[in-house]
């Protein structure tokens, strides 16, 4: 890209990419970690919206200050998280089936909440999470570093987190060893659905409106973005380090695309084919390790 294009490096260019990056790096620490423990998000997308909705119209309608509105808004994304957890893992409900549900049911409130129309016009309190700068950069870039290095730390040393690893290896195991499964589980899904809920209001205060459609396709984009980064469907494998390298790549296509003039159609054509040959490579590692087993 840099022989192709003269604007590639540039810093404008680089920050833009991270800018995009911040997004989808900070959703896909909490979907790796959920990934290893054996789970599934479809709902992140929807949560992310929901958040920042809920967040928007703290701050217009209900007049609350803009810490309030943000804990209220991060308070929404946990109610989603907790719900999926315990549908999991206390009712042994599918995670696909359970998330794509959840998935269609916040999209559907965060309409019916704001009435179909954008919450427009958020005071420059709040704005300022998303559109401040430190150093000549953006607060969301920050925040995405901090998320990624305090996970990468805690998957690595935590014993806690490193359960993910044994349950997902082997659930029944893992039960059997002592490790309170469901609470591992449930804690998961939260940590996602928080996580997808900074992106919502880092994403909202860029924009200074809280959009009813913004979050859509992400969820299938930050899962491509684990798998190519080391993690398995099946479970058991990955690390926040890997998922970050994987959305970093992700990002980087999508502006390449555009610097290249791309076809928008063809960019979702192209995300969508990367996803289907992540997952084949992926089928295809697990069906190699159970033949060497």
């Amino acid at each position: 890209m840099f022989i192709v294009s003269d604007v590639f490096l540039n810093k404008a260019n680089i920050e833009a990419i991270l800018l995009g990056l911040s997004v989808e790096g900070t959703i896909a620490v909490g979907m790796v970690i959920l990934l290893i423990s054996g789970g599934l998000d479809l709902s992140v997308g929807s949560t992310l919206a929901f958040a920042g909705v809920v967040t928007g119209l703290a701050l217009t309608s209900l007049g609350l200050p803009a810490v309030a509105a943000i804990l209220l808004g991060l308070l929404s994304a946990l109610a989603v998280g907790l719900i999926n957890g315990l549908l999991v893992a206390k009712l042994k409900i599918n995670p696909f089936i359970t998330t794509l549900g959840m998935m269609i049911t916040v999209r559907g409130l965060l309409l019916v909440l704001a009435k179909g129309r954008a919450v427009l016009n958020l005071p420059e309190s709040f704005t300022v999470i998303g559109q401040g700068r430190l150093f000549g950069i953006q607060y969301p870039i920050y925040v995405m570093l901090a998320v990624v290095i305090i996970g990468d730390l805690l998957m690595r040393n935590s014993r806690f987190f490193r359960q993910s690893y044994y349950i997902g290896g082997n659930e029944r195991a893992a039960r059997l060893s002592g490790i309170n499964v469901d609470l591992v589980k449930i804690f998961n899904y939260c940590l996602v659905a928080v996580l997808a809920g900074v992106a919502g209001l880092m994403i909202t205060g860029r924009f200074g409106s809280s959009s009813l459609t913004v979050g859509t396709g992400v969820e299938l984009r930050v899962i491509t973005a684990t798998i190519i980064g080391g993690a398995s469907l099946s479970g058991g494998e990955g690390s926040v380090f890997g998922a970050f390298l994987g959305a970093l790549f992700m990002a980087v296509l999508a502006n390449a695309l555009n610097l290249l003039g791309v076809d928008v159609y063809w960019q979702n054509f192209v995300t969508g084919l990367i996803f289907i040959i992540a997952v084949v490579v992926d089928v295809i590692n697990e069906r190699r390790k159970s033949l060497q087993q």
